[in-house]
């Protein structure tokens, strides 16, 4: 087995708690050792990209024990693309939370970031549906204590809310994990794919009820209509940096599903039939409404900016409720687009708010420090994430029009779609405005520079380059997929086509274990491990006593 496939799992869950215990009174080693970690991370995930770029699949099988028994991670090319993005992102997150001082104000912030990524790395690896809701709740408790970092009544509240609902979300997670379990006697992803085919049509109720359980569950945490309205409030009021990283947050809750509706309830599941994509097509185009219109209503900047997120992740998942490996195509690139537009623009809008007094549209003079350059980061961001040439957005956004043609409703998608664009940019539009352009008159300026205030404001500070460094990476991965937009649509394509054909990834799971222990030996580990202890020769000298012939390998001591 390679060893390296757990490392995106191990690694920050082994740096986490070192960063929490020995470092707790030192920021810069906590600083030096978070950074470190997020750049072997990324060097790391790099290597897994290369190894599974010619679409091999590989397993990597926990104390060596078979499937579906034993616990299992799954690298291929779609949980390879997504670990890459993860730990981009991360150390993009990192850098700015360091440069701003943000991982200052309030306790055990890098150790929270590396738990957060460890549980996000882990879902994008699992093999086991509930071993995906263990790391779903490790990156959940991760993310609640880092939404309320640093406090504050509006940040409790909405952490509060955010809380309660990814509560209730995991209970019916466990209700539609026990369903599935009952219906099938497995939770292995690669063994339930073969399953839920051999269940015939007539006997396939309580898998059905499992399948929409798990739909909804996952639409949760992507925040699709009619559960979408924690996103905006917790997305809002979390640090910026936070909200960054949340980016990649909704997008777990995409991968679930077009993990889970692919290999396991896919097209050709006669027991579930177009069931998932009936529901969710129109929960996606409500919620890509709700974005738009969330976007033109916002009198502050942080709202707007989650509301433009909301109308982001709606796009994302009309392309996936296709379910064709076109529509996926289009969707992966997509989800690439969005986390880093979102990403790029949260961290802009924190240099932005840390040197104006408000985050009000209209009760705020503009910036006077280095207002052109934070004009034009703010407008390149804009323009990513509403979707407009010449980044990646408007690649991305014409690939989903682009696959959805052939949908019975083609016309209200791209009706919803175009005019919610429209509304994104106009919303924006009207925000840099304010920002930027607004008149500085007395009614203005008068609350904020009046000399009595003067020793209460904060300094103006310019932007020096570790800071402006992270915002300027994240808007380069925008033009970097723009410019190399050909190699990266032939990976999604190439990604999608094993996704909708999981023959390689179910061969890989449940027929090539050699070197596996086998679980129905007589003999138990611990007696084998005391007889290694004791130097017998090997598993073949040994086992003939009483185990029958061939039972453990070598390998599997």
């Amino acid at each position: 087995m390679n060893h390296w496939i757990i490392a995106p799992v191990v690694l920050p869950a082994l740096l986490a708690p070192v960063i929490a215990f020995v470092m707790r009174h030192d920021i810069t080693l906590q600083r030096a050792a978070s950074l470190a970690g997020a750049v072997m991370l990324t060097a790391i995930a790099a290597g897994l990209f290369m190894l599974s770029a010619d679409g091999s699949v590989h397993v990597y099988r926990l104390g060596a024990w078979p499937a579906p028994f034993g616990i299992v991670l799954v690298l291929d090319r779609l949980s390879a693309l997504l670990i890459l993005l993860t730990s981009v992102l991360g150390l993009i997150v990192l850098m700015h939370s360091a440069a701003s001082g943000w991982d200052t104000r309030g306790r055990h912030f890098h150790a929270l970031m590396q738990f957060q990524l460890m549980g996000i790395c882990g879902a994008f690896l699992t093999g086991d549906a509930f071993n995906l809701f263990v790391l779903f709740e490790i990156l959940l408790i991760a993310s609640y204590g880092l939404a309320i970092h640093s406090g504050g009544k509006a940040r409790l509240k909405s952490g509060l809310q955010y809380v309660i609902m990814n509560l209730a979300g995991s209970s019916l997670f466990l209700i539609a994990l026990g369903t599935l379990y009952a219906t099938t006697g497995t939770l292995n992803i690669a063994d339930l794919s073969v399953k839920v085919r051999e269940i015939p049509v007539e006997e396939a109720a309580l898998v059905r009820v499992a399948a929409m359980l798990l739909m909804i569950v996952f639409a949760v945490k992507a925040a699709m209509f009619p559960v979408q309205f924690w996103l905006p409030g917790t997305y809002a009021n979390a640090p910026a940096p936070v909200a960054a990283l949340f980016a990649i947050m909704t997008k777990v809750g995409a991968y679930a599903i077009l993990r889970m509706h692919t290999v396991v309830f896919g097209p050709d599941a006669a027991a579930i039939g177009t069931l998932s994509q009936d529901w969710l097509l129109p929960a996606a185009l409500i919620t890509v409404a709700i974005g738009g219109f969330g976007v033109l209503g916002s009198r502050r900047l942080m709202p707007l900016i989650a509301f433009a997120v909301l109308g982001s992740t709606g796009t994302l998942m009309l392309a996936v409720s296709a379910f064709t490996p076109y529509a996926a195509t289009a969707a992966l690139y997509y989800l690439l687009h969005s986390t880093m537009a979102t990403a790029a623009l949260f961290l802009v809008a924190d240099l932005l708010l840390s040197r104006r007094q408000s985050g009000d549209l209209l009760k705020a003079a503009p910036a006077t420090v280095q207002n052109g350059f934070l004009a034009a980061l703010f407008f390149a961001a804009a323009i990513g994430i509403a979707g407009m040439p010449p980044l990646s957005g408007f690649l991305g956004k014409l690939l989903v029009l682009d696959a959805l043609r052939v949908s019975d409703y083609t016309w209200l998608v791209w009706t919803v779609v175009l005019v919610g664009s429209l509304l994104t940019i106009v919303g924006f539009a009207r925000a840099g405005s304010l920002l930027f352009w607004k008149s500085t008159s007395a009614e203005f300026v008068a609350p904020v520079l009046a000399p009595e205030d003067d020793e209460a404001q904060p300094p103006a500070n310019t932007i020096g380059p570790m800071l402006a460094a992270p915002s300027l990476l994240a808007l380069a991965s925008l033009a970097g997929l723009t410019i190399f937009a050909g190699p990266v649509a032939r990976h999604m394509e190439a990604t999608a086509a094993q996704l909708f054909d999981p023959s390689a990834y179910v061969t890989a799971v449940l027929v090539d274990q050699e070197g596996t222990k086998d679980p129905s030996s007589k003999k138990s580990y611990d007696d084998e491990t005391e007889g290694a202890a004791y130097g017998e020769a090997g598993a073949e000298d040994g086992a003939g006593d009483d185990t029958e012939p061939g039972t453990a390998s070598e390998e599997g001591h």
